[in-house]
């Protein structure tokens, strides 16, 4: 049995944004991803809503920062074979990161984090999977557009920053938004359907990455 640690933010917890609660379990990405893999791999999702790839966010009730988070998840995880990190959209809010760039540099600290893991078990570190999220699109809810202003254009850069870096990582790589797009609704989140999409178009990725 290997294991999978899917380490992201909203998007892999599930928010809907049509109903701003949590998409069905067989909606979200990460189940999709588990469906596909078969019996012979066992997936854990780790989503949290707002969580940032390194940044502080002191507008949520829980630690959003994933770089200090993530070591605790790898410790309660452990062993593991893959970790997928699906984080940086987060960091496209002009109170925190706001650039490609910016996001970049927090995902290349998480890597490092899996690298330098003092794991509770004996174990190789694990290989590691870069997922770019899909652009923000323009949000017909005020809020959202508000709270992502000017996010849309540095957003779109998440794919071409993150390709480098795992390529000089030796991680691999995903963008999800070569199959799935962002609502305009609140221009973020991902439908029932694109959420789906990510979970399918990640799974031959994983599989190369597993062995399988």
């Amino acid at each position: 049995m290997k294991t999978v640690l899917c380490y992201g933010d909203s998007l892999t917890w599930g928010y809907d944004p049509a109903t701003r609660a949590r998409h069905p379990l067989e909606d979200r990405w990460p189940t999709v991803l588990a469906s596909a893999l078969g019996e012979g791999v066992h997936v854990v999702v780790d989503g949290l809503n707002g969580r940032t790839t390194a940044f502080d966010d002191y507008t949520g009730d829980c630690d959003r920062n994933g770089a200090r988070t993530l070591p605790t998840a790898l410790h309660a995880h452990a062993p593991l074979d893959l970790v997928i990190i699906m984080l940086g959209a987060n960091d496209m809010k002009p109170h925190l990161a706001a650039t490609a760039h910016a996001a970049s540099k927090g995902v290349r600290r998480l890597l490092d984090l899996v690298r330098l893991h003092n794991w509770p078990v004996e174990q190789e570190p694990p290989q590691t999977l870069v997922v770019s999220p899909p652009p923000l699109v323009e949000a017909a809810d005020p809020d959202f557009a508000a709270m992502f202003e000017g996010g849309i254009m540095q957003s779109a850069m998440l794919a071409s920053f993150y390709a480098d870096l795992a390529d000089e990582a030796g991680a691999g790589f995903f963008d999800a938004g070569s199959v799935a797009e962002c609502s305009t609704i609140d221009g973020v989140h991902l439908d029932a359907a694109n959420s789906r999409a990510v979970g399918r178009g990640l799974a031959p990725v994983v599989r190369l990455l597993l062995g399988q």
